[in-house]
């Protein structure tokens, strides 16, 4: 995983007040909760006095977190308050103490800073400038057991479509690639505009020769860095997905299913509902492949013999290894 970066970890209505949840993220356990203001907290789950899991314990009304062994008592910074044994007005030592994940919460995800040593101003994390609230979504949760970097990468190959998909998004045969096109919309952030058209016998334009963005039709593939995927399949219908890391051989995709084809509440609902199964049943199709890559991450440079329409693969990895590298530094 790449460090020092903000990670669409989970959703908004899985950390609910008064609750805690402990999930493994980035390859580490770890604690949410809400403190007494509502703002999601992130911390390892593991209890500094003896290493007993956090996210077995309570959430108390002053919205302090407590240690279900022996009661200690975490602030929304980590610090620890109250030892129970030692009593109400006795210092705590400054070592009583977890650093805490910086979190952020925005259209229905909760992202955290993974990293060490976070700077004090942190801007908030990219989102889709084209999503706003005239989009409807409904959200799947689905795992896969393979490296996130694998499973962008997928939904990043514009050349499998035909195969994979036959019976679904790939009729067609379109096997023919012409470009792809790749434009950056900022350093942490491209599109990928396809051109796939039945193999005629003619050339294939390169990706310098098609036209960025599309002059057809309003579709594209948008990724934001490090996790964030959208499927622009044009301005009523959406598909986002979060490419969550649990470690290095599991994902869990968070699969949002937007459109505004309709207003009204409940055909609204019912269409969101409707779409959410084709959509799972499309990533399926991928992930029994997907699921046998070797080795199990992706890298720059792995031996792998790339053709031009990896064009949006190489990129992704391109760019991901620079921040890694800057990360390192």
């Amino acid at each position: 995983m790449i460090p020092n970066q903000w990670y669409a970890i989970l959703e908004s209505n899985e950390v609910k007040r008064g609750k805690i949840i402990g999930v493994t993220r980035m390859g580490e356990k770890m604690v949410f909760w809400r403190d007494g203001a509502g703002k999601v907290i992130c911390m390892p789950d593991k209890c500094v006095h003896r290493g007993i899991a956090l996210s077995t314990g309570e959430v108390l009304a002053n919205g302090h977190l407590q240690c279900p062994f022996h009661g200690f008592e975490f602030d929304s910074s980590g610090r620890v308050v109250l030892i129970p044994a030692n009593g109400r007005s006795a210092p705590v030592p400054k070592a009583f103490c977890v650093q805490p994940y910086p979190t952020y919460e925005a259209h229905g995800f909760i992202w955290a800073w993974w990293g060490r040593n976070p700077p004090e101003s942190l801007e908030p994390p990219q989102w889709f400038a084209d999503i706003d609230e005239s989009l409807h979504y409904k959200t799947a949760r689905d795992p896969w057991n393979a490296h996130y970097s694998r499973v962008i990468e997928n939904q990043l190959d514009v050349s499998h479509v035909p195969f994979i998909h036959r019976n679904t998004i790939g009729r067609g045969n379109r096997t023919l690639v012409e470009g792809p096109g790749i434009e950056w919309a900022n350093p942490d952030a491209f599109n990928v505009y396809t051109y796939n058209k039945l193999d005629d016998g003619s050339r294939p334009r390169t990706p310098e020769e098609v036209p960025v963005p599309r002059p057809d039709r309003d579709f594209r593939l948008e990724f934001i860095y490090p996790n964030l995927w959208q499927n622009h399949i044009g301005d009523k219908m959406r598909v986002v997905i979060a490419f969550t890391p649990a470690d290095d051989h599991h994902t869990l995709l968070y699969v949002r299913a937007y459109h505004k084809i309709a207003s009204v509440p409940l055909v609204r609902d019912v269409l969101s509902y409707l779409l959410l199964p084709s959509d799972i049943y499309v990533a399926h199709q991928d992930r029994r492949v997907v699921i046998t890559h070797q080795p199990a991450a992706s890298a720059l440079r792995m031996g792998e013999q790339l053709i031009r329409s990896d064009r949006p693969i190489i990129e992704y990895r391109r760019r991901r290894q620079e921040l890694m590298d800057a990360a390192r530094a």
